[in-house]
């Protein structure tokens, strides 16, 4: 990766993954995708190779991107699904052309077209972003709990009471927070 760009923030869901490329979105946004190589990057470490990526399609993702956002915050705390969300997440969707195969260690991977467009990779995470907003994924849909961030996250843990969409990140700010603050009032108390 590109020092001058942050990380990815990679997870297991492939279509909460890409709603990750905008992180902070309550505090100082922090845009993962901001160049069409960029996007380019970020499909290939999540499997999705393509060939290049033009503006305009970077738009598309973007698009898409806030869609599955807009969607999966709704679902998470059980609000109608904003139409104009659902209808991107679905044109997307229709309009690659993609296919899942068995590796022979019995993993699903998607092979994109020959050409290997950027729709045909968005329309796997439009794909991806339905079996999760609709329920047919053993999971749940939640809210971090870090005020900059209030991503929406896939909780699979077993208790289902995940707070953060990432402990590395989020979780472990939000711990060192309270940390410095409870020693912040132990030595006031200690004056």
């Amino acid at each position: 990766m590109c020092a001058a760009f942050p990380d990815f923030r990679l997870g297991k869901v492939l279509a909460m993954s890409f709603t990750g490329t905008l992180s902070e979105r309550h505090g100082d946004p922090v845009e993962r995708i901001p160049t069409p190589h960029r996007l380019v990057d970020w499909l290939a470490v999540s499997g999705l190779a393509v060939d290049s990526c033009t503006p305009a399609q970077l738009d598309l993702a973007r698009e898409l991107r806030e869609s599955i956002h807009a969607a999966a915050t709704a679902a998470a705390v059980q609000d109608a699904l904003p139409a104009s969300a659902v209808q991107v997440i679905n044109d997307r969707s229709a309009q690659g052309r993609a296919a899942a195969i068995l590796t022979p260690e019995g993993e699903r991977r998607w092979r994109l077209g020959s050409a290997s467009r950027v729709e045909d990779a968005l329309s796997v995470i439009a794909a991806d972003a339905i079996s999760v907003v609709s329920g047919e994924r053993d999971g749940k849909l939640a809210l971090c709990a870090s005020p900059t961030c209030q991503a929406a996250f896939f909780d699979t843990s077993q208790s289902r009471t995940r707070k953060w969409c990432d402990m590395n990140t989020c979780g472990n700010r939000q711990k060192k927070a309270r940390f410095h603050a409870s020693r912040r009032k132990s030595s006031r108390s200690a004056e």
